[in-house]
């Protein structure tokens, strides 16, 4: 099955194809080691479509193997591929990577990462490695930017997603199992008022 199919079909699905994908911006190569999955309006309250299309999400709506880039916590930019069928919002967020490509450009884009595995380890830290900001918004991922592997990815394991407040125990975080680069499971906690 080819990338584009497996990123038309339902969205879990989608989530384990791009495992070990490899997505290419500019002079950085990062091969994809963890993602995360999010249906469209109504069942999935976790989605940024849950309550319909918005300017914001407009993207998410289809096709599939577009970008939809947003800014979060006023400080970060993030990127999900586009999956599912066209008018029906789905997507799945990149969690974390290893920088196969341009090694040197992505440690001068992350100068406070410890190490070449956290260059790309969480959806914040992927984006900013790969120099990814709102103009990716919509960008079309599969004339170039996003390619299969080579070969299996490796035993993907599966578990609940990271901070989000509605349907956080659904186990749609997908991760290349043993992987050093994929990032560390935090359960959002909600703040008492």
């Amino acid at each position: 099955m080819s990338l584009a199919d497996a990123l038309a079909g339902p969205v879990d699905q989608a989530a384990r194809a791009l495992l070990g994908c490899h997505l290419t911006v500019g002079a950085v190569t990062v091969r994809v080691t963890e993602v995360e999955a999010y249906s469209g309006t109504g069942e999935d309250p976790a989605s940024h479509a849950h309550r319909g299309r918005t300017k914001r999400n407009a993207v998410m709506f289809g096709p599939a193997g577009y970008a939809y880039v947003y800014f979060t916590y006023g400080m970060h930019y993030c990127m999900n591929v586009v999956t599912g069928t066209e008018g029906i919002a789905s997507a799945v967020l990149l969690r974390a990577g290893e920088v196969v490509g341009g090694l040197a450009v992505a440690r001068e884009r992350r100068p406070a990462a410890r190490t070449d595995l956290d260059l790309a380890r969480g959806p914040a830290r992927l984006c900013s490695a790969l120099a990814i900001g709102r103009e990716f918004y919509g960008t079309y991922l599969l004339d170039g930017h996003l390619t299969a592997p080579d070969g299996p990815a490796g035993e993907i394991t599966t578990g609940p997603r990271v901070g989000v407040t509605g349907a956080h125990d659904v186990p749609w975080r997908f991760w290349i199992a043993g992987d050093p680069t994929v990032s560390e499971y935090r359960r959002h906690i909600p703040k008492v008022r």
